[in-house]
């Protein structure tokens, strides 16, 4: 009896596992780089932000104080440190030579995997501003649960209406970027993986909106930001959004969507700051 009873002793003794919670956050940083006015990687009408406005960029990313964050629009590992602290977080973006790229910032004491580029989406990797990647990482709780996330920027010009029956350009290299992400997650879901897919859209994303229709016959999503208004820059429609999938779905905090909405109120400072917002989610992860 006596060792029954050290063992039920310890039993209850042992600390429970506790949950892992994370704030992850999708920001669209807007041309975010460090290359001077007039260089010729820049649009001609991009204009250098100066240090005051890097330095608001930075207070602001000290207030968003996510664990992850998906970025879009970053021109490399050094101008993503001009607005998160290198000395805590660590940066991993796509591997291409396009000035907006995306990638993510992640906190340095986090495990994280860098994974391959989702280089399907860029279907013109040859231009001189292509479609860009998607950046894939996969982050690891102290508990060993997994996490796999990918950051995109998805093709402009289709936000609202058809794709798949538009004659619209932009809407029909929006609809080849589909099966790609489709891929992405009938493999995440063939893997039993536990996902997100965070970042810029350039869709509005409306109940029953096609896009979401078709990357959910590949796994079942919940859009986290469904059914709110943007309030960033006086109100809108997101056109960033955050997806989980797998065991994700049950990982997201009831409540906890956020949007950093800037103190500026003059909409001039839109290319100085951003005209994206940065929109998080708490995750509780067992």
């Amino acid at each position: 009896m006596r060792p029954l009873l050290l063992v039920l002793i310890l039993l209850f003794a042992w600390p429970a596992r506790a949950d892992t919670e994370l704030k992850i956050a999708t920001w669209n940083i807007a041309w975010l780089t460090a290359k001077p006015t007039g260089h010729p990687d820049l649009p001609r009408d991009i204009r250098a932000r100066s240090p005051e406005d890097f330095a608001r960029l930075r207070s602001y990313a000290e207030r968003l104080d996510a664990a992850i964050v998906a970025l879009q629009e970053v021109d490399g590992p050094l101008a993503a440190a001009r607005v998160f602290d290198s000395r805590d977080y660590a940066f991993h973006l796509t591997d291409e030579n396009d000035v907006q790229r995306p990638g993510f910032a992640y906190r340095r004491n986090l495990r994280v995997t860098r994974n391959p580029d989702l280089v399907g989406l860029d279907l013109r990797p040859t231009a001189r501003f292509s479609l860009r990647r998607g950046a894939d990482i996969t982050a690891e709780t102290e508990t060993g649960s997994r996490l796999r996330l990918l950051s995109i920027h998805l093709n402009a010009g289709c936000r609202e209406g058809p794709i798949a029956q538009s004659e619209r350009r932009e809407c029909d290299s929006l609809g080849r970027q589909i099966p790609v992400l489709a891929g992405w997650i009938a493999e995440r879901r063939r893997e039993g993986a536990a996902f997100m897919i965070l970042g810029d859209f350039n869709r509005r994303i409306e109940r029953n909106d096609e896009l979401v229709e078709r990357l959910s016959e590949a796994a079942p999503l919940d859009h986290a930001n469904a059914g709110y208004s943007n309030p960033c820059w006086g109100g809108g429609t997101f056109i960033d959004h955050i997806l989980l999938g797998g065991a994700a779905r049950g990982w997201a905090e009831e409540s906890s969507l956020r949007v950093l909405v800037y103190a500026e109120r003059d909409r001039r400072f839109r290319d100085r700051i951003s005209d994206h917002c940065p929109v998080s989610l708490r995750l509780r992860i067992p």
